[in-house]
Formats: C-alpha cells, structure tokens, sequence
C-alpha cells in the first residue's frame, strides 16, 4: 500500500515546523521493533506480514483524524413541521482508544438536543461519534468534542452528550477491575441552565 505522507490535521509543532506523518515502512519498522522489545521475533513466519497488517488497522482504527466533523455534519433541514422537543439517538456503540496507554475504550454515547428551527440527519450525529472515536481520546475530552461539534454547526437551543464507556486500561492491566464503566457528560444552552430537562434528557436515555 502506498503511503500517504501528509501533515496530521491538528498536529502540533516542532521548531516552529508541522510533524509529517510517517511513511508506510516506517511505521512497519515500528511496529517490528515493539516486536522484538515484547520478546518475539519479527522474522518468524506468524509475524512476517504483522508489521503491514497492524499499520492497515491502525490507519482504520484511527481514521478520526483523516475527517473533520464539521464537514460530516454537512446539510441541516427546516422542513420538521415545526417539532421543538428533544430529539436524542441514544446506544450508539463506539470503539476508541485511550491516548495513556493506547488500549481500546469500548463503549455508548446518548446524544439530544433541542432544535432551534433546524435539525440534522440523524446518521449524521451517529457519524461525529465515529469520527472522535477513532482518535486517541480521553473520555472526558470525547464528550465535550461531541457536544461542541453540534452546538457549532446546528446552534441548538441546547445540547447533551453521555458517554458510559469501558476502558482497557483499567481492566486489562492496573487495577483489573473488568466491567467497570465510567460516565461523563455534557451540557450545553437550555440543557445546562434548566436542571428539569437534564432530567428529561437522562429520563429518556435511562427508560428503556
């Protein structure tokens, strides 16, 4: 495959110059070295083609950052027939990564928000859980960047985020403790200054 050697989008600087992405067989050689430090030997024949087959998935399983949630939110619509009331996409499962450990975080996000004349496609919302999933996260950093994103391009009356989320950093290593789930949220507009339609909103993604 070939590479594609770009500057990450958001990408800090160094010196005053941006960091490119690293080429495609850098990043094999990468993943050859973790190889060796863990014990094993690149060379043998299960890992022959394991450095390509890990620098695909990573290229997958972070293509986060190749989007910009701004663009995927896209087209917004008038035509609700004058509807004003929550409108919430609740279980969206999600796959990211925790950005101290690069283990997986697995979880839901439960997203509403209060239109103000326009509303979104509803896969749309689904989409910028994805595009913030697939980027090494912190949880709490997951669910701002969602509510932000919506309050941003929709301007709602309000918006609300809940991520109930468990983290492999906590149950596959430290501690241990498997099935522990944190929760995070966040308010945004009339979500965040009226307490009854926080209620509403947790109301709504809690009855089942």
């Amino acid at each position: 495959m070939d590479a594609i050697v770009k500057n990450f989008p958001g990408a800090g600087t160094q010196n005053g110059a941006a960091n490119p992405r690293p080429t495609q067989a850098e990043a094999e050689e990468a993943v050859r070295i973790l190889l060796r430090w863990a014990g094993d030997n690149p060379d043998r024949e299960g890992l022959l083609d394991t450095p390509k087959r890990v620098a695909k998935s990573y290229r997958e399983l972070f293509s986060g950052y190749e989007l910009d949630a701004n663009d995927v939110l896209g087209t917004t619509f008038e035509e609700v027939g004058g509807y004003d009331d929550i409108i919430l996409v609740r279980d969206i499962p999600f796959y990211s990564h925790c950005e101290h450990h690069m283990v997986p975080i697995t979880g839901k996000a439960h997203v509403a928000y209060l239109p103000a004349g326009r509303v979104l496609g509803l896969s749309k919302i689904a989409r910028v859980v994805e595009i913030y999933g697939r980027r090494l996260q912190t949880q709490e950093t997951m669910t701002a960047q969602i509510a932000q994103a919506i309050d941003s391009k929709l301007k709602p009356r309000g918006v609300a985020v809940m991520i109930d989320a468990e983290h492999m950093c906590m149950s596959m290593r430290g501690v241990q403790k498997q099935g522990s789930t944190t929760l995070t949220t966040s308010f945004s507009g009339t979500f965040k200054t009226e307490p009854a339609q926080q209620a509403r909103f947790m109301s709504m993604v809690y009855n089942r």
